[in-house]
This record gives structure tokens, sequence and C-alpha cells, in this order.
């Protein structure tokens, strides 16, 4: 065991005093050690049953003949953060907690790993930890929040960002979206609809790293903490077996994670998540897999917030199982945290409800979910999740509105001045140019809350889970790295094209060479986190992982 370096031979005596001030006893030192990775704290709302669930972990663990050992990581609310100077450190809040994680793991040699955690960069951050160390490994996410109910309205936190621009647009007063904030959001868990947070959930539970049935059920389940207590057993089991978070994230695993990202409609952040954790897997995945089986699985859960059902109604449908099940034709064969194979786990699962979890021959779209779309504004690729665009807006023309702050797009959207048709471009807004590749849920929700379908909105920074309609993100090459983006003008006219994922700046060649002669790419003043990060991180259709030489 590896535990073995502190703990074994007259040398390590001085390591096992400590131990043993810790109170453990002669017969526990010879058991495997396994780390416990919490991500609990009491700002974000997925967090806060946390502590509870690591009660269960820790019975698990022992119960399996181990030792657990509970230390904690950071955790920010995107949510909290969002639309003002705080979103700039979310995304590198991940980097800092796969830190945090091997830091902790690899100083106390710790025999396996259980990663509880929930949100939108903690559940990647964990996984890229796990996938980094490589020690047998397990995660178990929070679970969704329950949905807030108003005059017999299922809502979700979307409800009231988007109650913004009603407001702005004058449907809205504000007592009543006062009333709105008050009954959204009812208790602890991740934000109700398939937003970040839960699709990384799920994707954790496709990729075979987390039990079946943990990624839907809701926070405040009691099955929530039998998960916990059954992961915390099976911990042990994985040491005993030496099997490692390498032996499950391979290409056939995270290639059916993208397939039930496709099924599902999910987030555009898990294709920035995935790469990562693949990088760190030293597994090979580029965009092309993800549209490669976009246009292979079809998108057959109508999910929020582009469609009516939230996480818990997925719970009740079946969950994850279900929709593995569902896609079962589709899966290359992998290993998962259970010691089964994900084809055996989905054939023998039941079918779910197909109301919600639609058969592959009816589905809500042919295509999945997500599409990578390439062309002269976004050579290296832009993403959008395609199953929260209208039919009509597959294809538009429009002209440019360009901001080079999320700040000066807000303005001019509250103010009334983008109108139907426009194509907002928000730039300098990326992995290094903002820096931390801020979401953009403030002005895509006021966007749609002032009633605008067919206003198109482009950044090189990102969208949230939560965002919805024609938004195309992660830009690369980003703006301050060069990319088209930063030579775009006032009133140039922009192609989308979904059918033919292509995306266009409708302006020849010898124009923008002479554009960039005079181009000036802003240079904001920088200290600390984000001044290492813009130094460090690469761009977008790399997963904005920071640079390695």
């Amino acid at each position: 065991m590896r535990s073995d370096e502190v703990k074994q031979g007259y040398v390590r005596a001085p390591n096992r005093s400590l131990l043993r001030a810790l109170g453990i006893t002669d017969d526990e030192m010879t058991k495997p050690f396994i780390g416990i990775a919490n991500s609990w704290n009491t700002i974000v709302p997925g967090h806060l049953n946390l502590r509870q669930v690591a009660e269960r972990v820790r019975e698990g663990v022992a119960a399996g003949g181990g030792v657990p050992f509970e230390f904690n990581t950071i955790g920010i609310c995107d949510g909290i953060a969002m639309g003002h100077e705080g979103m700039r450190y979310s995304l590198p809040s991940r980097e800092t907690i796969a830190d945090s994680l091997e830091l902790v793991i690899q100083a106390h040699r710790f025999d396996g790993l259980v990663c509880i955690c929930t949100c939108d960069k903690i559940v990647p951050g964990m996984l890229m930890a796990a996938a980094r160390c490589n020690i047998p490994a397990i995660v178990v996410t929070g679970g969704p929040m329950l949905g807030g109910k108003c005059g017999g309205k299922e809502l979700s936190l979307i409800d009231v960002f988007e109650g913004v621009g009603r407001v702005a647009a004058g449907t809205m007063d504000e007592d009543e979206l006062i009333a709105l904030e008050k009954c959204a959001m009812p208790g602890c868990g991740s934000c109700q609809g398939l937003y970040t947070a839960n699709t990384m959930a799920c994707m954790t539970e496709a990729l075979g790293m987390s039990l079946p049935r943990c990624a839907a059920t809701p926070a405040v389940h009691a099955e929530k903490l039998a998960i916990a207590r059954m992961s915390g057993e099976r911990a042990v089991e994985l040491v005993r077996e030496g099997t490692t978070p390498r032996d499950i994230i391979t290409r056939e695993s995270m290639r059916n994670a993208i397939r039930v990202d496709m099924a599902l409609g999910g987030s555009t952040n898990t294709v920035l998540h995935l790469m990562a954790v693949a990088e760190e897997a030293g597994v090979p995945l580029t965009l092309d897999d993800f549209n490669e089986i976009s246009d292979a699985v079809p998108h057959i859960c109508y999910m929020q917030p582009s469609g009516p059902h939230s996480m818990e109604t997925l719970y009740y449908a079946g969950g994850i199982p279900a929709v593995l099940h569902e896609i079962a034709p589709l899966l290359e064969d992998a290993l998962t945290v259970t010691g089964d194979r994900v084809k055996e786990l989905a054939e023998n699962t039941p079918a779910g409800d197909s109301a919600i979890i639609r058969p592959l021959s009816d589905p809500v779209h042919a295509c999945g979910g997500l599409k990578i779309v390439k062309g002269s504004l976004a050579p290296n690729g832009a993403v959008i999740k395609a199953a929260g665009v209208s039919e009509e807006m597959w294809q538009h023309t429009g002209p440019a509105r360009v901001f080079d702050s999320e700040d000066a797009a807000m303005e001019a959207i509250l103010s009334g001045t983008i109108v139907e048709d426009d194509v907002v471009v928000i730039r300098y807004e990326g992995p290094a140019g903002a820096p931390g590749m801020p979401e953009m849920l403030s002005p895509t929700s006021a966007i749609m809350g002032r009633g605008l379908t067919r206003v198109v909105l482009i950044t090189d920074g990102r969208f949230s889970g939560g965002t919805r309609g024609p938004c195309f993100g992660h830009v690369a090459p980003e703006a301050a790295a060069g990319g088209p983006i930063a030579l775009v003008e006032e009133g140039d006219l922009i192609t989308i094209n979904l059918s033919r994922n292509q995306i266009d700046l409708d302006v020849p060649q010898d124009v923008l060479d002479e554009r960039r002669k005079h181009l000036k790419i802003p240079k904001k003043p920088l200290s600390g986190v984000l001044s290492r990060y813009a130094e460090a991180v690469c761009q977008a259709d790399r997963g904005a992982v920071l640079k390695k030489e």
C-alpha cells in the first residue's frame, strides 16, 4: 500500500506518532488509508449537504475496512459570482481545486480517494486530480436542488435571471421579481436544471466514476446518503482490486460521456471540462469527437433550460442508468467503479419513463444537444448548445454589435439599443483576455427576458449551462490572442449556419489584413491569481488547461 511509506518501519516512527495523535490504533495502521476530499462550505447552496454526505462516506470507508481521513477544498458558486468581477475567478478555481487535491493526496500517500463535490468547477477539478494522481478513486456528487414553486409553476434560478430582462423590458415589476427570487431556490443542492453543475454530475456517472443513480438523486433524498455509504465501502474495494481512474477514464468512456451529454443536451461548459479531464488522464480527445458524436447521437431528454424537465424529473424517470439503457446500442464498452462494464449496466437497467427519456426512434432533435462550429470568425472552433436554438435561427445573417466587455454589452441590452437580428459580439473575455473566461448568463438571460428571439450572441468567453438561444461561446483563438474576433467592427455582417457547423465573418480577407496592422490588444492591470492564470492558460479549444511546459 502507498500509505506504508508513512507508517511502516522504524524510520517512520515520527510519522506514526503524528498519526497516533489523531487517535489511529495499531489495527488501523495496517488498513488502507482513504482520503476524503470534501468541498463542503456555507456559501454554495450545492454544498450545504456535503457534511452529512461525508459522514456516510466515512462510515462506508470504515465498514469496508479502510481508515477515512477527510480534508477540504474550495468552492465557488457561479450564480453568486455571475455578472461582476468575481466571475473571472470561477474557471481558475478549477485548477486550484485539482492542485489542492494533488498536494494533499501525494503528501500524505493515501491509498484511495473519495471525492465529495457539487457545482461547476469543483466536479471537474476533482476529476482532474483523480486522473492526475491515479490512485483508486470514486466520486460522490451532492445532488440537485428540488424545484421552486410559485403559482403552480416549477421554477429554477434561470427564471430569476430572465426576470431581470423582463423588468428592463417593462413586462415585470420589481416587486414581482423579488417574489420570484424568494421562491425559486428552496434549499440545498445544485441548481435544478441541466446546467453545468448537474451536467458534470451526469458526465461523472457516464464516465463510470460514480455509482449508478448518483447524478440525478436529489440532494435531500435518503438515497443520496445510501449512495454515499456504498461509495465509501467501494473505495476500499477499489484499493484492494487495484483499479485506478485511468482504468476507467479512457477514450471509450470519455466518448460515452459525450454521448450522454448529447442525449441530454447539456451545458457547453462540459466541452471545456471533458477536454481538461482527458488531458489529465492522457486520453486523446479533440473538438472533432464532439461533432462526430453529435451527428450520431440524438437529443432525447428535453431538459431545463431549453426544455421543461428538471433534474428531479429525470431522477424519477430513471436517471442516468435509464439514459444509458436507451442509448446502449451506441455505447462503447468501458469499465466503471462498480467493477461492471457500462454496456452490461446499461442493458440490465430497466427502461425509463419514455415521456422524459424518449426512445432513439422519437427524439427531441435528430442531432445531439451540442455542436462545435468553425469558420472565419472561429478558425479553431466555438461551441453552441444547439438543443436550445429554435429551428428558425439555425441560419442567420446579421450586423455585428461589438463590445469589448460583458458590462458594456449588458448596458446596451438593458437600455434597449439591441434589436432583433443583431449579432452581439462580446470579446476580450476569453481565458487569457478576461482573464478567467467569465460566463455570460446575465446578458443571455437579459436578451431572453426582453423577448428578443432573433438576437445572436457570440463571445470568446463562455456561457452558463442555464443559457438558451443562439449563443456561441469559447471562440478560439480569443481576441486577446489576436483571433479574428478581435478584428470585427460595428456593422460587419456575421453569418451562422448550424446545419453546416459554420460561423463566418463576412468581411474580405484583405480588409481584415489591413485591420490587423492597426490592431491594439488592450492590456488589463492584473495581480495575484489572475495574473498567473493569464500567463499560463491555454486556449478554449484545449479546455483552457494550464500550460505544462
